[in-house]
């Protein structure tokens, strides 16, 4: 499918991860000629989930098992791979197939469910749900949010109680609104896509399909939907 030029790329949206040849941890390739979405797709080939099995299978074992902190985890579906300097907190759960990089925090109450590509020093905190996402290195999901289907880049800050809807009322397609047209997403579940440096404020929420480019900040208590360019501003 034939994307609009205004739809903002992987380059655009994460820069630090193309400017750092050797980043700390694994962290996934997106797509640089398509939609950054199309990472999410379950059945494409280059996608997260594609990807994160390829990379946990590198892991004979975890450098560091959860349990010792007092964390709990099932890996029935795949594997749980925690990296040795991450910090993980008494009462997390983490549910494979889930990577977790170096110095990255889980905290007490989190809830890291599979396909959770969490890089390095990102933050999953208490009561914070992570599903099927990719947290760059240093985003964080800090304080009871719900993070699902979305992919959050380097410096990203959801203020508490901020919530990623990813589904739909009707669970239809996910449209992305942009340029004052709808596109259909080929996507059911699909949360958003947050450019490097986003700062969203406490009790915020962004519709299924959202995408905003980096440095954009959101206003405690808005509810944001649709595609937004750099530094934009939701108040």
């Amino acid at each position: 499918m034939e994307w609009p030029d205004s739809l903002p790329l992987a380059t655009e949206l994460f820069p630090t991860l193309y400017s750092n040849p050797a980043p700390k941890g694994v962290c996934p390739t997106l797509p640089e000629s398509e939609a950054v979405f199309t990472f999410l797709q379950p059945e494409n080939p280059k996608g997260l989930k594609v990807q994160l099995l390829s990379e946990l299978e590198r892991f004979s074992s975890s450098p560091k098992n959860p349990t010792d902190s007092g964390a709990t985890i099932d890996e029935t579906l795949g594997k749980v791979i925690v990296e040795a300097s991450a910090h993980i907190e008494v009462g997390a759960h983490l549910i494979g197939p889930c990577y977790v990089g170096p110095g990255a925090e889980i905290r007490h109450g989190a809830y890291v469910r599979p396909f959770s590509w969490i890089c390095a020093d990102a933050v999953v905190g208490h009561a914070s749900e992570i599903k099927h996402t990719v947290l760059l290195p240093g985003a964080k999901a800090p304080h009871f949010n719900y993070v699902g289907d979305s992919i959050l880049g380097t410096g990203v800050n959801l203020g508490a109680g901020t919530k990623i809807s990813n589904l739909r009322n009707d669970g239809g397609e996910v449209q992305l609104r942009i340029d004052g047209a709808r596109i259909g997403s080929g996507l059911r579940k699909f949360g958003a896509i947050l450019g490097e440096g986003c700062q969203l404020g406490c009790n915020s929420v962004t519709n299924p399909g959202v995408i905003l480019g980096c440095n954009s900040v959101v206003w405690p208590n808005m509810t944001v939907t649709g595609v937004h360019g750099s530094d934009s501003k939701h108040r």
